[in-house]
């Protein structure tokens, strides 16, 4: 029996139907069963393989711009950079963005125009990688019910053959006594 004919006949006996009408991830499980190899995959390393170069710098930026830490060193600079031109500089004369801070208020919309776009890229990439790994679920859950299916089978099998030599048995007594 060549591998073709043997992944069909596992696909129909398992799932119902041909090798060639099911989808890439049944296919795979299919596989890994009539290999008898694991079909677990980590999703967070598929992700990362896949993740370019500004994939990841989004993830960074999103990391960092999302923290308290972020948020406190911000604040931080901010109420500085309020203070030393409206308290310290503007004594010597020398501040260069005087209250109302208008080039603090073009800093603060520049920063918000870069970095929304940079944690929604994050964002989507989230999502992506939430799907796959709800797509390895699904393979690994399709593997855990089949899997479940063929050892039931083979119980079954065992069960059937259990007493299909009680019966015979039994038959042979009863031929003895007749």
């Amino acid at each position: 029996m060549n591998a073709n004919t043997h992944l069909n006949d596992l696909s129909l006996r398992l799932l119902g139907r041909a090798f060639a009408e099911l989808d890439a991830q049944e296919r795979r499980v299919v596989e890994a069963i009539a290999a008898r190899a694991p079909s677990s995959r980590d999703a967070a390393d598929i992700g990362d393989a896949q993740a370019s170069i500004g994939d990841r710098l989004a993830d960074k930026v999103a990391a960092v711009g999302g923290s308290w830490g972020f948020i406190i060193v911000f604040a931080l600079v901010l109420l500085g950079w309020m203070l030393l031109n409206s308290e310290v500089l503007q004594r010597f004369g020398l501040a260069f963005d005087p209250y109302p801070f208008i080039f603090l208020n073009l800093m603060l919309s520049t920063l918000a125009a870069v970095q929304a776009p940079i944690i929604m890229m994050s964002q989507n990439r989230q999502a992506a990688k939430d799907r796959l790994t709800a797509s390895v679920d699904y393979e690994i859950n399709l593997r855990a019910e089949l899997e479940i299916m063929r050892l039931h089978e083979k119980l079954d099998q065992m069960r059937f053959h259990e007493l299909r030599e009680k019966v015979d048995e039994l038959c042979d007594r009863l031929d003895r006594k007749a």
